[in-house]
């Protein structure tokens, strides 16, 4: 799979994606993650990629020359599955959708900067539009990074043990429940005997029911969605 990610502060990727995880991933020749500058693909001299807007009022507005030309330049290359562009007024982001895109070939990642784009990016160019809150960040990198790990991270090969993602939270409608290491006792704080008896059906119950109690209590909204 490959994702390539469109920024106008393109430094801002280079942590996430040097380190851990996705590096592994992306030496195993399993995921490949490319960060474009929209700033080369500016016009004039001084590389311009953003305009005041029309009508008026505060913030710069992202123009669609830079953005088409880039686009275009990827799709030379290859065909893309979706266009997504990262908008705090996007559907809102979560596992079911990151299920799903982890299934794609290739996706690009258009983050958003200043006040916005040009509504003809998204009308002409934008196959989904997401959010990863109801919040304002100042540009979508870093939820171009949130949204690359927890795709990354579903494909075959890319965690140690691929049945791991399986059980995290949300992939069931629920809360992962409890979870313990060694030492079985600390300072008095015992695992619970069940955790250790080695009876498979007993400890798949235990689970199941903890993730129940505590999705009760803390997301009760996710036990009400369609």
């Amino acid at each position: 799979m490959r994702i390539d990610v469109i920024s106008v502060i393109p430094g801002l990727l280079d942590g996430p994606f040097s380190h851990s995880i996705l590096k592994r991933a992306n030496e195993k020749g399993l995921f490949e993650v490319v960060v474009h500058d929209l700033k080369k693909f500016g016009l004039g001299k001084n590389n311009q990629i953003d305009d005041y807007q029309y009508g008026g009022g505060a913030g710069m507005v992202m123009m669609i020359e830079p953005i088409e030309s880039c686009i275009n330049s990827l799709r030379a290359e290859r065909a893309y599955d979706e266009i997504i562009y990262l908008t705090p007024d996007g559907v809102t982001y979560n596992q079911g959708i990151a299920n799903e895109l982890s299934l794609k070939q290739n996706l690009i990642l258009l983050c958003g900067h200043y006040k916005g784009v040009d509504e003809r990016v998204r009308e002409h160019f934008i196959t989904r539009e997401l959010s990863i809150g109801d919040f304002v960040l100042s540009g979508g990198e870093l939820a171009a990074a949130l949204i690359v790990d927890s795709i990354g991270r579903l494909l075959p090969g890319v965690l140690g043990d691929e049945s791991s993602a399986l059980f995290d939270s949300f992939q069931d409608s629920m809360l992962a429940p409890p979870i313990y290491t060694r030492p079985s006792e600390y300072n008095g704080w015992k695992v619970p005997d069940v955790l250790l008896s080695g009876n498979d059906k007993l400890i798949d119950d235990w689970r199941n029911d903890q993730a129940m109690k505590r999705t009760e209590e803390r997301r009760p909204d996710l036990l009400t969605e369609d």
